[in-house]
């Protein structure tokens, strides 16, 4: 587990939209209490256009702007140090699964998180990144979304966010998506909670939590059933 305040540094051309975001539930908790440190920075600040610019043209034609490398570049180069991460959220990245989340949660590492825009970035950026991430196989209008879910996702993870308990059955935690769960009534239009559950035997509980996560997770993401099975992370 980590020993520090995490620190996330999410670089983007919208940065109010990333704010609103981060001011609410469990990551303002998180911030509040000083257990992660976000910053949010609009790299068009860092560009040396006379009009602020950070796109251009494609060489060789074709629809949309593509962002340049200056303005990105000189805002890692501002907020990078020997203990940062950097990453970019791009379709060709990455797929991003728990896991993921969990190694990036648990090092030691602050993360910089770049947006993309428009039709993408100059190529040459790549190089002086150490990570590509992708949500899954679909485009975004831009990065803002990725960077959000990756730092929720992340957030909650740091030890004192929420409790231990809370997402260590949670799905994907032990390959499984989690166990139905119910409140009151106890019966709502003839559908009823599994007896179980009143059942007061917490072992008998257990099992039956972890075989009706099994039958969930085979009707609902068989992939999920076979890369276990297969000895998968």
């Amino acid at each position: 587990m980590i020993s520090k305040v995490k620190k996330i540094t999410i670089l983007s051309l919208f940065p109010k939209m990333v704010e609103d975001a981060l001011s609410h539930s469990i990551i303002k908790r998180a911030t509040d209490a000083n257990l992660v440190n976000i910053e949010v920075v609009n790299f068009r600040d860092f560009s040396n256009n006379k009009h602020h610019n950070v796109d251009d043209v494609a060489y060789g034609g074709g629809p949309g702007m593509v962002l340049t490398c200056q303005p990105i570049v000189d805002a890692i180069r501002k907020f990078k140090t020997e203990n940062s991460l950097v990453i970019i959220l791009n379709p060709s990245g990455e797929p991003y699964i728990q896991a993921k989340a969990i190694e990036l949660a648990n090092n030691e590492k602050d993360l910089i998180l770049i947006c993309g825009h428009y039709e993408g970035f100059d190529e040459r950026i790549f190089e002086y990144v150490d990570l590509e991430i992708s949500l899954g196989d679909f485009v975004l209008t831009g990065g803002e979304i990725a960077a959000l879910a990756i730092t929720d996702s992340l957030v909650r993870l740091i030890p004192g966010v929420i409790k231990k308990a809370s997402f260590e059955e949670e799905s994907f935690m032990n390959g499984l998506l989690d166990h139905p769960s119910y409140t009151k009534p106890r019966d709502f239009e003839g559908h009823l909670v599994p007896e179980t559950l009143f059942s007061g035997n917490h072992k008998k509980i257990a099992e039956w939590r972890h075989e009706a996560a099994y039958e969930k997770t085979l009707k609902k993401r068989p992939d999920l059933i076979l890369k276990k099975t297969k000895g998968g992370n």
